[in-house]
């Protein structure tokens, strides 16, 4: 079942990609309808899940078996929020109206083959296939941005590919070090987790892990690895940049729960604390520079940083074997995968919001704007509801992350939850004033005629924020899936 959620997509992407010109209107319902079937696999597999148990509906074929190497793919408390995430917003990225600039066939290929990668990544229990999935995923994007964005669209793309590509390498060395410690050798994740065969001391544990640390710090990205982050978000099209944001970013931090934290653990243990310190920084630097913009997309693209910094500092306290209670650790790590699940609703659905700004108003400038309420009331409510779900306001979903990241970190690093909760207060301040700058005040005389949103914006817009709504509402049916893995993660 889970195999199919990855290959028809795959399958259907070179099909698109061979619809006769004629029939190129075709590509973008194909792609939609077929977007729904990881959705079904999702409902199923959580409808499946079996509460307590580890990992669940495996499937698992030989590959290169004198290397250790199996196609082995299956689901946990930490996987499926992850897979379900991925479903729903490549949905609503299709769903969502975008000009292709007549290459509906390629476009919509891409999303599909971008979208079987994802799905790959996260249900991945064999680290070589998990690494072909992931590198997989830097070409599907590269594409999006260099041919369908906009701006200086072919750099920021190169950027991105060969930045991630760098910390891709660094990955590979941290995989290989690992397996050169099994015995017998093997890629198994599954395996490698149960028997943790790297010595916790040393020099080889340590280096190791920083390789590790440093593919994913530039995948999450964290402070200083951010940088390609920006660029690439302002010039990508809307719908790339909410799988950029939403699914591709959320790779980073599973990888460090699933390779850093459950293969490495009294490693973990060791670098917890300046693990923490960096997701601090990210939190502070990402929220004060988002401050600054006078650019809505590039202010929507640090808050990323900022929002990833509290998922590192809920995993870095929920890893920190030994010191604080082990209910304090369960609860920040809760908190950082709940995290995870939001911020990808959130900050997906703002930067569609930004792509339907930019097809009307042409600029992403705050000062080019004001006053859009009084024409568009849907745009403003989804803008506004969007907002304040990231600046955590209560009954939202980010505010059921926070609480429990912040509540989990005071039990294991008080000072650092200290410290990082002056992010939320930045945070609200800088989308206040955004809403503010593109929402309230006087209409410019050329905005007299400012469309609100159409039908199909709004099809991919309320789903999101539903869930949103939904999650912070009534959270346990997704705390209660995602506690399987925080309990096992905090007894170490």
């Amino acid at each position: 079942m889970l195999t199919l959620a990855i290959f028809v997509p795959l399958l259907v992407a070179m099909i698109t990609l061979a619809i006769p010109r004629r029939h190129e209107h075709l590509a973008r319902p194909l792609a939609i309808w077929t977007s729904f079937i990881p959705l079904v696999v999702v409902a199923i597999s959580w409808k499946r899940f079996e509460f307590g148990t580890g990992f669940q509906l495996v499937e698992s074929l030989t590959w290169i078996p004198s290397l250790g190497i199996s196609y082995k793919v299956g689901v946990d408390g930490l996987s499926l929020p992850l897979v379900a995430l991925t479903a729903v917003l490549f949905t609503a990225s299709m769903v969502f109206p975008f000009d292709d600039r007549g290459k509906p066939r390629p476009y919509y290929a891409t999303f599909l083959f971008l979208e079987a990668i994802s799905l790959g990544v996260f249900l991945s229990l064999d680290l070589i296939l998990f690494f072909v999935f992931w590198d997989l995923s830097l070409v599907g994007m590269y594409f999006l941005i260099g041919v369908w964005g906009h701006g200086n669209a072919q750099r920021s793309a190169l950027k991105f590919f060969l930045y991630t590509l760098l910390g891709s390498l660094a990955l590979l060395l941290g995989i290989l070090g690992i397996y050169l410690y099994t015995n017998p050798r093997t890629f198994d994740m599954v395996e490698i987790i149960r028997t943790n065969p790297v010595p916790a001391g040393g020099l080889a544990a340590t280096l190791i892990f920083v390789a590790l640390g440093i593919g994913f710090a530039v995948k999450t990205p964290l402070v200083p690895f951010h940088t390609w982050l920006p660029p690439a978000h302002v010039d990508a099209p809307a719908p790339a940049s909410t799988i950029l944001a939403g699914v591709l970013l959320k790779m980073g931090t599973y990888g460090f729960i699933r390779i850093s934290l459950q293969m490495l653990p009294e490693t973990f243990q060791r670098f917890a604390l300046p693990l923490g310190v960096i997701a601090v920084v990210s939190i502070l630097y990402g929220a004060l520079v988002a401050m600054a913009q006078t650019n809505l997309k590039r202010l929507v693209a640090y808050t990323s940083v900022n929002h990833m910094g509290y998922v590192i500092l809920g995993i870095a306290a929920a890893g920190a074997l030994g010191v604080g209670s082990e209910a304090s650790r369960s609860i920040a790590m809760t908190g950082a995968v709940v995290e995870m699940v939001a911020h990808g609703l959130i900050t997906g659905a703002l930067f569609l919001v930004s792509g339907s700004i930019l097809a009307r108003g042409e600029t992403y400038e705050l000062d080019q704007y004001g006053g859009l309420a009084s024409r568009a009331p849907r745009l403003a409510g989804i803008t506004m509801l969007a907002a304040f779900a990231s600046l955590g306001l209560p009954g939202l979903a980010g505010f059921v992350a926070e609480f429990q990241i912040f509540a989990g970190t005071l039990g294991v690093f008080p000072w650092l939850a200290a410290i990082g909760l002056l992010g939320i207060v930045i945070t609200a301040a800088l989308f206040l004033r955004m809403i503010q700058q593109v929402f309230l005040g006087d209409l410019p005389a050329r905005w007299d005629g400012w469309p609100d949103l159409r039908k199909a914006e709004m099809y991919a817009l309320v789903p999101l924020m539903a869930l949103v709504v939904v999650i912070g509402v009534t959270p346990s049916w997704l705390v209660r899936v995602i506690n399987t893995l925080s309990q096992v993660v905090a007894r170490g």
